[in-house]
């Protein structure tokens, strides 16, 4: 079910947290990741909606795109615990294209990535990041968007850019139009989902689990 603008003005209106949309989380990952299964990379690479969000060199030999929610724990985990290593190891090595794209699971994970969207030049990422660690703190807090508003003053945000970035029904419909391809065209359906030159992977994996499909596909 995929949400509706309605429902996102709702949650700007109120400034509390909304029920997930209730799809299913991820499964722990396996301790040897195996692929469920490939896609097609060119329809996978095609231009969507929203420019892509990506670290590394474009003609890198590897390219993993995450389908990831802001909401995530499992994404938060993943991103606290293995990201920073891939990128270092990998993609500041001319190794690894990393894109991450949005599937998010409720209005809170709308709100936060059209934020990270909206971040001023060179922000996006370091946002991304923060907001991933600080996951537990802003997306149960009684007053979300509050909480949002003080993340997004450390990236450069004012309270004049903040509302209009959340009040940007473009962005919204682009975010919402990239989710919904991501469950449509590739089989998304829990996040973090990786696809890796076009195998598919569902659930968090840890540095040597990441490292070792990488390490295999660079052979």
């Amino acid at each position: 079910m995929l949400l509706t603008r309605k429902e996102f003005l709702k949650f700007l209106a109120a400034g509390t947290a909304v029920a997930a949309i209730g799809l299913p989380m991820s499964a722990s990952a396996q301790q040897v990741p195996q692929p469920e299964g490939s896609i097609d990379v060119a329809k996978l690479m095609a231009p969507g909606p929203l420019p892509e969000m990506s670290l590394g060199k474009e003609d890198a030999p590897v390219t993993i795109v995450e389908y990831m929610s802001m909401t995530c724990p499992h994404c938060a985990a993943f991103h606290r615990e293995t990201f920073d290593e891939i990128v270092k190891k990998y993609v500041d090595t001319g190794k690894v294209r990393f894109i991450l794209r949005e599937f998010p699971l409720d209005n809170k994970a709308v709100a936060a990535i059209m934020i990270a969207r909206c971040a001023p030049e060179g922000q996006y990422f370091p946002l991304v990041s923060a907001l991933f660690k600080s996951q537990i703190t802003w997306a149960t807090a009684d007053d979300v968007r509050g909480a949002l508003l003080q993340m997004s003053k450390l990236a450069g945000f004012t309270q004049e850019s903040f509302q209009a970035c959340l009040t940007n029904q473009k962005l919204l419909d682009d975010v919402l139009k990239v989710r919904e391809a991501g469950g449509k065209d590739f089989g998304v359906d829990s996040t973090p989902t990786f696809f890796i030159n076009g195998q598919r992977y569902a659930g968090g994996m840890s540095v040597a689990e990441m490292s070792a499909i990488i390490d295999a596909a660079l052979k």
